[in-house]
């Protein structure tokens, strides 16, 4: 078995796409041509979206959206780059909320929180050494 992708449900697949093209620079792969999903080029492992029309087709008993709380769910997307602090400003400008300032931490990473427009944590992170 292997991790093949990640879908977040959301309520505008296209606006969602756009923030995080200008927030983390990522290009679509897919996009489908209902509008209702679309899948992100990000590496060995795909970031999609999906409409919450198709998740309430896929889950008929309901699910809860990442962005119904006022806090984050206790997930987190973690995303790796060798700038943390410009990463973070790129993603701030373009819309996300900073949760946590980029940090190092004990063990030599810099990390920093962030919250999408849609409510997914996201973590960035440097790379962690061999």
């Amino acid at each position: 078995m292997k991790f093949g992708y990640f879908i977040t449900y959301v309520a505008d697949v296209a606006t969602s796409v756009a923030f995080w093209q200008k927030a983390f620079g990522f290009d679509v792969r897919l996009h489908a041509p209902t509008g209702d999903y679309a899948e992100l080029a990000s590496g060995e492992t795909t970031i999609a979206f999906a409409s919450h029309t198709l998740g309430h087709d896929n889950l008929p008993a309901g699910y809860a959206p990442a962005d119904a709380s006022a806090l984050p769910q206790g997930q987190e997307i973690a995303l790796v780059t060798d700038d943390v602090v410009a990463a973070a400003d790129r993603a701030v400008a373009a819309g996300a909320a900073l949760l946590s300032a980029p940090t190092k931490k004990p063990w030599g990473q810099t990390v920093a929180y962030l919250r999408t427009p849609d409510g997914n944590l996201i973590e960035l992170c440097s790379p962690m050494a061999a």
